[in-house]
């Protein structure tokens, strides 16, 4: 499926609708984002090639049979991810990089190692952030990356959130692991008040913040907002704004944004 970049994450929000197992995404390169879901005869509906419309926006939709060794393509396709020399993230098939900080992450069906720029722009700003300590909790936590990254930095408790089992469950397998200890739950946003934690990675879509800034549940000190398209990035800040947290540093990259919000000293 290939949509226009500025429309894909309303097309990535209705994709997880129908496949919560999670989607491949690539970036074009012509200003366009593809995304591929896998799956053996049968499992998938058999589509002609087509356009539809998904959130408002025009898809290009194309089925193919992928070559028998899609299996270790697969395997290619996640490779580690180094941070500064200081902290990486790797698949179990991919060697130790030497980092002081190693996180093994199996990327099962749950969206991947952490390589997307919405998590590597929030793993950049986690390595930024004095004093790493308190409680924290992962909005979104998918397969367990920024959770077990905080508990590495030295957070704690840390409790991970999601509203896909699968992504609690690999998040549960993740944190074992790599050794530490998260409380991992189901939780949705759009119904649940956040739980208590001085400082929260939300690595979520832009409505989804947007609802939550605009309710009246108490904030956390410290927010890292990320799943923004750079477009969306002033509206949230402006949102958060108006309950008392202030941006105090942008990260952008790939057309993505990652804001951290802080609150305002009296």
């Amino acid at each position: 499926m290939r949509v226009d970049a500025e429309r894909a994450e309303l097309v990535l929000a209705e994709l997880l609708e129908l496949a919560p197992g999670g989607v491949e995404e690539r970036d074009q390169g012509d200003g366009t984002v593809e995304y591929a879901v896998y799956g053996p005869p049968g499992e998938l509906p058999a589509l002609p090639d087509l356009k539809a419309a998904a959130g408002g926006a025009l898809v290009d939709v194309s089925t193919e049979e992928v070559a028998e060794d899609w299996a270790e393509r697969w395997r290619l396709f996640h490779r580690a991810l180094v941070i500064e020399g200081r902290l990486s993230v790797r698949p179990p098939w991919e060697p130790a990089a030497g980092t002081p900080i190693d996180l093994v992450i199996d990327p099962g069906r749950a969206f991947g190692t952490g390589a997307h720029p919405t998590t590597r722009l929030c793993l950049e700003a986690l390595l930024e952030l004095p004093g790493r300590r308190g409680p924290f909790a992962d909005l979104g936590c998918g397969s367990g990356v920024l959770a077990i990254a905080a508990v590495r930095l030295g957070f704690a408790p840390v409790l991970g959130l999601d509203i896909e089992p699968v992504a609690v469950q690999a998040t549960r397998e993740n944190s074992a692991r790599n050794g530490v200890e998260i409380e991992v739950r189901r939780f949705d946003l759009r119904s649940e008040p956040v739980p208590a934690a001085g400082t929260v990675a939300a690595n979520l879509l832009a409505p989804l913040l947007l609802q939550w800034a605009r309710r009246g549940d108490e904030l956390p000190a410290r927010i890292i907002a990320s799943g923004l398209l750079e477009s969306e990035g002033d509206a949230v800040a402006a949102a958060f704004g108006e309950r008392g947290l202030v941006e105090r540093e942008r990260r952008s990259g790939g057309g993505w944004v990652a804001l951290v919000l802080e609150r305002a000293l009296p």
